[in-house]
């Protein structure tokens, strides 16, 4: 069966990828340049140069064949298919009062695969509820490390095995990978999604319309963002979210961050690489036993 990751491929660029395609994690499309493949073994390149023809292809099928309906997510430089893969997309920026407005001559594109891995929060799940409660936990990784499925299947623990109401802001549409608004990945039979919906914004809507137990969010990294997670806090809504970083300093050395930390608003950092393998966790830091630390 051909996912929804092949079939926006260019015929040309099918060919070529098929016989490896479960391997592959990102697929890099550059005009002019050579196709190359990224996998747990790292890059793979292929005897094929990238045509226009081929951006165009892929660029049609993934707007829908209509890229005015999709210039928001075009705009922001990606757009998520179908199964929750996203495509990258770079090339010439329109700017409008210093904003851009859309991307014209897209000249490359980077189709990242989407995992769903049933299970891969077992080993950290015990860290974020205890007898006492839910922990506020935020996952701390540099990119291609597996975060965003590892909340995916934190939700889905705690929606089905505890019971508990979970909503999902899923700004980017990679969490729950929804399709005409219904999720197309495992997220738990009690979760909620908003899709496509800012983080700051989505997080005030759940708790007004939702009364969920607990939010899961991705790449928090706005003052508003912080500003909602702590009204969330203060409602006694718990949070599980995520951060780009490389270890636990990277929380507390960003400005952006400092309001969550002066509010003590987690408990838990899970750190993320993929050293070994992708969602390797290589520590889980108690945030409470930092308060003092000259080092953060």
């Amino acid at each position: 069966m051909v996912d929804e990751f092949m079939k926006v491929l260019s015929p040309e660029i099918f060919t070529r990828v098929k016989s490896c395609v479960n391997s592959i994690q990102e697929i890099r499309v550059r005009c002019g340049k050579k196709l190359i493949g990224i996998t747990h073994n790292g890059e793979k390149r292929f005897d094929y140069i990238v045509t226009p023809y081929d951006i165009d292809v892929i660029v049609k099928k993934i707007s829908q064949f209509s890229r005015y309906a999709f210039n928001d997510e075009i705009k922001q430089g990606f757009i998520t298919i179908k199964g929750g893969h996203r495509v990258g997309l770079c090339g010439s920026c329109v700017l409008e009062k210093g904003e851009i407005k859309t991307l014209r001559n897209i000249s490359s594109l980077n189709i990242r695969r989407a995992n769903e891995i049933i299970g891969s929060s077992d080993k950290v799940i015990n860290e974020i509820i205890t007898n006492e409660g839910i922990n506020n936990t935020i996952i701390i990784s540099p990119p291609r490390c597996g975060k965003t499925t590892l909340l995916r299947d934190i939700a889905r623990v705690l929606s089905d095995k505890h019971k508990m109401n979970v909503c999902i802001i899923d700004e980017r549409g990679e969490i729950g990978a929804c399709s005409d608004g219904i999720p197309q990945l495992n997220v738990g039979c009690r979760t909620d999604v908003f899709d496509r919906c800012p983080k700051s914004k989505g997080i005030m809507l759940a708790i007004r319309s939702l009364s969920p137990d607990v939010i899961v969010c991705d790449e928090i990294g706005t003052e508003e963002d912080m500003i909602s997670i702590i009204m969330a806090v203060n409602s006694g809504v718990k949070i599980i979210t995520s951060i780009h970083g490389f270890d636990v300093t990277d929380l507390y050395k960003k400005k952006v961050y400092s309001r969550i930390i002066e509010h003590k608003v987690f408990k838990r950092a899970i750190i993320l690489n993929n050293l070994e393998k992708v969602g390797d966790v290589s520590s889980i830091v108690d945030l409470d036993n930092r308060e003092g630390d000259e080092d953060v």
